[in-house]
């Protein structure tokens, strides 16, 4: 099986750069067919889907294989956005069992340790998944926690990237709402993909995020919520693809 990094790289070339955060609130009898016609919705214009930790606590092992068999269907990656950060076993245990439900890449926090960071993204490898490292979150208060300063290190998300970036990652979080931030992020991990949320809803500009060197496009509310999902994913990867901009 191909990396992850490149079925990301194959799918955006294909459907264009953005991820459909799938993070539906539902009852869990409707949840898989919820997320499911929220990706369908999409189909053509997104590369993969995302789902954050409340979207997937209310389901089993069989309800996951199932919404990452019809990503997969449609031609989408599956990301399980958990934030990861606990010590190697349990990475690997947690990290193991979504592998097992298809899942094709999780968000890890790099506050775990470089070492800890390292060694899952090498297991991740090894099975053809990805490891994605949260940078720097999209919402406001993120400024007061991820750019406080170290000594004579920069500001702490200056350590995250330098370790998600050692650790072979295969991608860096940053928020769209930061495209300072997207920028410092490009020139310190160069060459690994940068994944934005925050687009649309929280403000975030996908232009702007474009122009500052992100790779990959998360967008949710402003895609699920408008007229026609299909149009307004389409508009988006139109967008940056435009620009030449996008890293791909």
């Amino acid at each position: 099986m191909r990396s992850f990094k490149a079925r990301m790289r194959e799918s955006a070339r294909r459907a264009g750069p953005l991820v459909l955060a799938a993070d539906i609130a539902a009852p869990p009898s409707r949840l898989v067919s919820r997320i499911l016609a929220s990706a369908r919705r999409v189909e053509g214009s997104a590369c993969a889907i995302k789902l954050n930790m409340h979207a997937l606590l209310p389901l089993g092992a069989a309800d996951v294989r199932a919404i990452t068999r019809g990503a997969h269907s449609l031609g989408m990656q599956a990301i399980a956005d958990i934030k990861l950060n606990d010590i190697p076993s349990t990475n690997a245990a947690a990290a193991g069992a979504l592998w097992g439900m298809g899942v094709d890449a999780l968000i890890a926090n790099p506050v775990m340790g470089a070492a800890s960071l390292g060694a899952l993204a090498r297991a991740a490898r090894a099975r053809a998944r990805g490891v994605i490292a949260l940078g720097h979150m999209s919402a406001p208060e993120a400024r007061a926690t991820y750019e406080a300063r170290m000594a004579r290190r920069g500001r702490l998300y200056h350590g995250f990237v330098r370790a998600a970036a050692r650790a072979g990652a295969d991608g860096i979080v940053v928020g769209a709402t930061y495209p300072r931030v997207i920028s410092e992020v490009s020139r310190i991990a160069r060459g690994v993909p940068i994944y934005s949320p925050g687009i649309g809803a929280q403000g975030g500009s996908a232009r702007r995020a474009a122009e500052a060197g992100a790779s990959y496009y998360i967008v949710g509310r402003s895609v699920l919520g408008a007229a026609s999902p299909r149009a307004e994913a389409a508009r988006v990867c139109a967008l940056v693809s435009q620009r030449g901009l996008g890293g791909l």
